[in-house]
């Protein structure tokens, strides 16, 4: 089973991305406690090349990082048929310990690599790299996360063995059940569906509000991270059965499914994508004052809200076609 072609791709790439981060520390390190812009020295203009150097590759590793916790999903998904018991991606989750502490490390991850990213382009406009020291101060603390996911990853792969056997999406995400995803899956679909439109349109209408005016960059940011945990509480709500046409239905990963058209990837790259995107306006805001950013990072945060207001604008029509087209009546 470790010969999968998805599994050594995810383990060779992870790999990979914690010698590359580990290698971008070191000279990140010395950047922190040596970088002077000012001078002219052959040690500066030494650290200078080896910046872009990194930031390159690092550029690489982390938009790589957010592609990574599809495949995953994905992997495990195209597994299941391998477990007696495993209906989707949730079985081959449960087949030990480890799977679904990867998939939260990965979806943490994804959020964190997207700040960087959204730093160091920010950086990178700068005639001063005046966020230099910031950006490798946070991939310092990125780092261990990185290197996390990769043992995590590892053990995961090594500990699947295709005698085990596991249980369904349906027993996890249960009415009847006892833990925090039954709870989930019992929570009222009315209440959830005034909670998540609420939620959308003020998330819709602060993109707009900064858009225009410049203004509530921390607001946005706020509801931004507020939104996402809510439209992912929703997809076990209320959004799957609507998806499924059953009621009892409540899998988030099912919609993952070729049977379901797949519809589960752009529902949740759309709403990730907004989230991140969504939360760097407010990321960015406290560096606006900084000489070499003053004109760079005014039109980064619009370019980032106007993404974050079409991302939520296609997940929300995602979402209303899927319910005015369904079958199901909640």
């Amino acid at each position: 089973m470790i010969l999968h072609p998805a599994i050594i791709a995810l383990l060779v790439s992870s790999c990979m991305m914690s010698c590359l981060t580990l290698y971008a520390d070191y000279y990140g390190i010395l950047i922190i406690r040596r970088w002077d812009i000012g001078s002219g020295s052959g040690n500066q203009l030494e650290l200078e090349r080896r910046t872009y150097l990194i930031s390159t590759i690092l550029a690489y590793v982390f938009g790589f990082q957010l592609f990574s916790l599809f495949l995953f999903v994905y992997t495990a998904d195209s597994l299941c048929p391998l477990f007696t018991g495993a209906m989707c991606a949730v079985g081959t989750l449960q087949v030990n310990s480890y799977g679904f502490p990867v998939l939260l490390l990965k979806l943490a991850n994804f959020i964190l690599a997207g700040f960087w990213l959204i730093i160091n382009y920010a950086d990178n406009r700068g005639y001063d790299y005046p966020l230099i020291r910031i950006k490798y101060a946070y991939l310092a603390f990125l780092t261990p996360l990185i290197i996390a996911e990769a043992v995590l990853q590892t053990l995961y792969f090594l500990g699947l063995h295709p005698d085990i056997i596991t249980s369904c999406c349906g027993s996890l995400f249960s009415d009847s059940g006892s833990g925090i995803t039954s709870s989930l899956s019992s929570f009222p679909p009315s209440l959830m569906k005034i909670i998540l439109f609420v939620a959308m349109a003020t998330a819709l209408g602060a993109s707009v509000l900064f858009y225009r005016t410049g203004k509530g960059a921390y607001f946005h940011g706020f509801v931004s991270a507020v939104l996402l945990p809510v439209a992912l509480v929703s997809v076990i709500s209320f959004i799957g059965p609507y998806i499924y046409e059953l009621p009892m239905h409540h899998c988030p990963f099912c919609v993952l499914r070729k049977e379901y058209g797949y519809i589960g990837y752009p529902l949740y790259l759309t709403l990730l994508s907004g989230a991140v995107s969504g939360m760097g306006v407010g990321i960015l805001t406290p560096f606006k004052k900084r000489a070499s950013l003053v004109d760079v990072i005014p039109v980064l945060q619009k370019k980032l809200a106007f993404f974050s207001f079409v991302c939520y604008a296609l997940f929300a029509l995602i979402v209303l076609y899927r319910i005015l087209t369904s079958n199901l009546v909640l």
